[in-house]
């Protein structure tokens, strides 16, 4: 019963919105940002609250390392689940976000897909070219600079299925940091690879856990020696982290 009632509350809080920004992106790009900023500053909040509500699902953001964070700069982490989006803008909810995401989420998404293209965020082909990709990374760190935004990439690339870290590439991150000189902050996240789709939403979400948590500041990296460093040992923080949360249960 249970989750028959959270799927209801979830989608009679996504549906609305999700239609009015279809309508209204190809019309008013003004009124698509009002609507997205909604999506971002209200729903993503709201969504993990109902969760909690009937599932006794948990957030946790913890607050660790908050007072050194710099005013802009790099998000890295690890990736489990779309969901991953709306729990960064949960965790820093005051920072105006854009992430580095694949293509796919551009189109045919309900609710995401315009609210991601609205606010231009960096979104990724599999198929481009490298030259390609190196162009679109660096006209949005351009923009993100501009704006005073803060950019976040998951260097894995896809999903783990397992919820353990996967290979950072290193390609993206290296042109993100080389064109926006920024300081670079590592994040570990645990608990979206168990409700990355509808059947685990409704067989795993009671009493589940979802962290996230600032790991390490970096200085701007200034060679490429500086950024293989920086690549070389997140993986390994950000694991022993899940490593950690694993054995509380």
């Amino acid at each position: 019963m249970t989750s028959f009632i959270t799927l209801c509350c979830l989608f009679g809080m996504v549906i609305p919105p999700a239609i009015f920004n279809t309508l209204a992106y190809p019309v008013s790009k003004k009124l698509s940002m009002r609507i997205s900023n909604y999506i971002v500053k209200t729903l993503a909040p709201r969504l993990f609250s109902i969760l909690a509500c009937f599932k006794h699902f948990r957030f946790i953001g913890y607050k660790d390392n908050f007072a050194m964070l710099p005013s802009q700069y790099i998000i890295l982490s690890n990736h489990q689940s779309i969901l991953d989006i709306p729990l960064f803008m949960r965790f820093l909810r005051n920072r105006d976000l854009r992430f580095v995401a694949k293509a796919e989420l551009s189109r045919h998404v309900p609710l995401v897909s315009e609210m991601l293209r609205t606010q231009e965020h960096c979104f990724i082909s599999r198929r481009a070219k490298p030259v390609t990709t190196m162009r679109t990374i660096e006209k949005f760190a351009k923009r993100v600079l501009e704006r005073n935004q803060i950019p976040v990439l998951f260097p894995e690339g896809t999903r783990t299925r397992d919820g353990n870290v996967g290979k950072f590439h290193s390609a993206g991150f290296r042109k993100l940091a080389e064109a926006t000189k920024l300081p670079v902050v590592l994040c570990a996240l645990d608990g979206g690879w168990q409700i990355s789709n509808v059947k685990t939403i409704m067989t795993r979400l009671t009493n589940g856990t979802y962290r996230v948590k600032v790991m390490k500041i970096y200085e701007s990296p200034q060679t490429k020696e500086a950024e293989a460093a920086i690549l070389r040992e997140a993986p390994r923080i950000i694991q022993a982290q899940l490593n950690a949360w694993r054995k509380e249960k």
